[in-house]
C-alpha cells in the first residue's frame, strides 16, 4: 500500500484567459462549439481538446529531454499499431514490409482488436478504435514476433487458411440464398454451412501474453495521468485517469464573427502587374479564392483537478516500486501543471496565433475533494456595465474562493500566478490575504 500523502489528495486548478479572434475547436459544421449557461449562450473549448493539447505538450517535452518528465516513458494514442509493428519488423528484422504488416494485423486480431474493412486499403490495417499504449509497443511486439518467427509463421498460415475457408463458405451461403428465390433450387450443401462456422486457431499463449504486455499501460506516465479504456481486449488493463478536466467557457455571452477572406493568386497578380495593356489586366481581376471562417473572442474560465492518490495507485499497479512511483508522481504533477498553463489546442494556430496566449490568472489550491468554481460565472459578465471581462472575472473568482475557503476547512496551499501586468496591479489593490501566495513561475503552483 502507498503511504498516506503529506499533502491533500486533490490539486484544483482554475484559470482565466482572454482570447481574440481564434477558433481552437469547432463542430462538424466548422462552427464554434457553444453551451448554454446562466440563461445565455457561451463559447466552449471542450475538455477533450484541452486534454489532448496538454497530454501532447507533456509528451513532446519528455521525448525532447525537457521538463520534469524528461526521459520517462510516455504513451501514443493511435490506430496504426499494426503498421508501426510492420515497419519495425521490416527495418529492424528484415521482414518483407507487406507480409510484416499482414502478420502484425493478424496477431492483433488474434488478441481481440478489430480492424477496418480489408477491401479498403485506407483502413484495412487500422484498428477500429484508438489504442493508447506505451510508445515502444510496436518495438516490443516486433521483437517477440521476430524471435518466434517459425511459430508465428505456422500460426499465421493456419489463421489465413481458416479465414479463407470461412469467407468461401460465406460466399456460398449468399449464392444459395439468391437461388432460393427459385423454388426448384436445392438447399445449400451441409458442408458449406459447417464451413461457415470455421474458428481460426487461437494465438499461441506466449505470443498473446507478449502482445498484451506490450499494449499494457506499464510505466507510461501520461496513461497514468489521463487514463485509458480498451473494451475490445477484456484482459488488457484499463486505467482510471487521475486528471479531471472541465469544459472551458466564456464568462460572458458569446459573440461570433464571420470573417470574409480573399486569398490572392500569385501567378494572376504577377500577370496583371506585367500586363502590356488594360485588356490583359482586366482578365486577371478578382481574388484567387474567397470564403468565410468563424472566429470567436472572449474571456474563458477553465478548470482541472489532479487526484494524487489515483495517480500513485496507477503507477503502482503498472509495476513501479513505491519509491519510484512517488518520484514519478511528483514529476508528473509538475509537468501536468505546466501543461495546464502552457498548452493550447492547435486548430488554426498559424492563422490566429492562438497558441501564444498566456493566462490572465491561475489559481491553484489543495483540498480533500475537487472544487469547481463555474458557478462564479453563472451570471454572465456585462462588459457594458461592469468593464472588461478579464479583471471582472478575476475579482469574481477570488471572491468566490475566499467565500468558499471560509466554509471549508480542507482548502489550503492556495497560490496565484498572473502573466498580465494589469491583473498584477489589481492583485496589489485587492490586498489579498496571506493565505493566497503569489508566485511568478508555473512550477511554483505545486512547490
Amino acid at each position: 500500500m502507498t503511504e498516506p500523502l503529506s499533502r491533500s489528495q486533490f490539486l484544483s486548478l482554475h484559470l482565466i484567459e482572454t482570447l481574440a479572434a481564434v477558433l481552437p475547436v469547432r463542430d462538424e459544421n466548422g462552427q464554434p462549439k457553444t453551451l448554454v449557461f446562466g440563461g445565455v449562450e457561451r463559447h466552449m473549448i471542450t475538455s477533450q481538446a484541452r486534454r489532448r493539447a496538454e497530454r501532447v505538450h507533456a509528451r513532446n517535452r519528455a521525448n525532447a529531454g525537457r521538463g520534469a518528465l524528461s526521459g520517462r516513458s510516455m504513451g501514443v494514442r493511435t490506430r496504426e499499431w499494426a503498421l508501426l509493428t510492420g515497419r519495425e519488423l521490416e527495418s529492424a528484422h528484415g521482414w518483407d514490409r507487406e507480409h510484416a504488416v499482414a502478420v502484425a494485423r493478424a496477431v492483433m486480431e488474434g488478441c481481440g482488436l478489430k480492424f477496418g474493412d480489408p477491401q479498403k486499403k485506407t483502413v484495412a490495417n487500422l484498428t477500429k478504435v484508438l489504442v493508447f499504449a506505451p510508445s515502444d509497443t510496436a518495438t516490443r511486439i516486433a521483437a517477440h514476433l521476430a524471435a518466434h518467427e517459425a511459430e508465428t509463421e505456422e500460426w499465421y498460415a493456419e489463421y489465413t487458411e481458416a479465414l479463407a475457408r470461412a469467407e468461401a463458405a460465406k460466399k456460398a451461403r449468399r449464392a444459395a440464398s439468391r437461388k432460393k428465390a427459385d423454388a426448384a433450387a436445392p438447399e445449400a450443401p451441409a458442408e458449406d454451412a459447417a464451413a461457415g462456422s470455421v474458428t481460426p486457431p487461437p494465438l499461441p499463449k506466449a505470443t498473446r501474453d507478449a502482445v498484451l504486455l506490450a499494449l499494457a499501460p506499464r510505466d507510461a506516465v501520461d496513461i497514468a495521468l489521463y487514463g485509458r479504456f480498451l473494451a475490445e481486449i477484456p484482459d488488457s488493463p484499463n486505467v482510471d485517469g487521475a486528471v479531471q478536466t472541465g469544459h472551458a467557457f466564456t464568462v460572458h455571452e458569446s459573440e461570433q464573427i464571420e470573417d470574409f477572406y480573399a486569398a490572392a493568386d500569385d501567378a494572376k497578380l504577377d500577370r496583371k502587374r506585367n500586363a502590356l495593356d488594360f485588356l490583359d489586366a482586366a482578365d486577371d481581376a478578382g481574388a484567387g479564392m474567397t470564403g468565410y471562417q468563424s472566429l470567436i473572442s472572449g474571456t474563458f474560465y477553465r478548470h482541472a483537478v489532479l487526484d494524487r492518490v489515483q495517480l500513485r495507485t496507477n503507477l503502482r499497479v503498472a509495476g513501479m516500486a513505491e519509491e519510484e512511483a512517488e518520484q514519478a508522481a511528483s514529476e508528473a504533477e509538475r509537468e501536468f501543471v505546466n501543461a495546464f498553463v502552457e498548452a493550447f489546442p492547435e486548430a488554426k494556430k498559424n492563422s490566429t496565433a492562438s497558441t501564444g496566449s498566456l493566462p490572465v490568472l491561475v489559481l491553484a489550491f489543495e483540498g480533500e475533494r475537487p472544487y469547481n468554481y463555474a458557478s462564479a460565472f453563472q451570471r454572465p459578465v456585462d462588459e457594458g456595465a461592469e468593464g472588461p471581462a478579464g479583471p471582472v472575472a478575476v475579482r469574481r473568482l477570488l471572491r468566490h474562493h475566499d467565500f468558499v475557503s471560509g466554509r471549508r476547512d480542507d482548502l489550503r496551499a492556495a497560490k496565484l500566478l498572473t502573466y498580465d501586468p494589469e491583473i498584477d496591479s489589481l492583485l496589489e489593490e485587492l490586498g489579498l490575504p496571506a493565505s493566497l501566495e503569489r508566485v511568478t513561475r508555473a512550477e511554483g503552483l505545486t512547490s
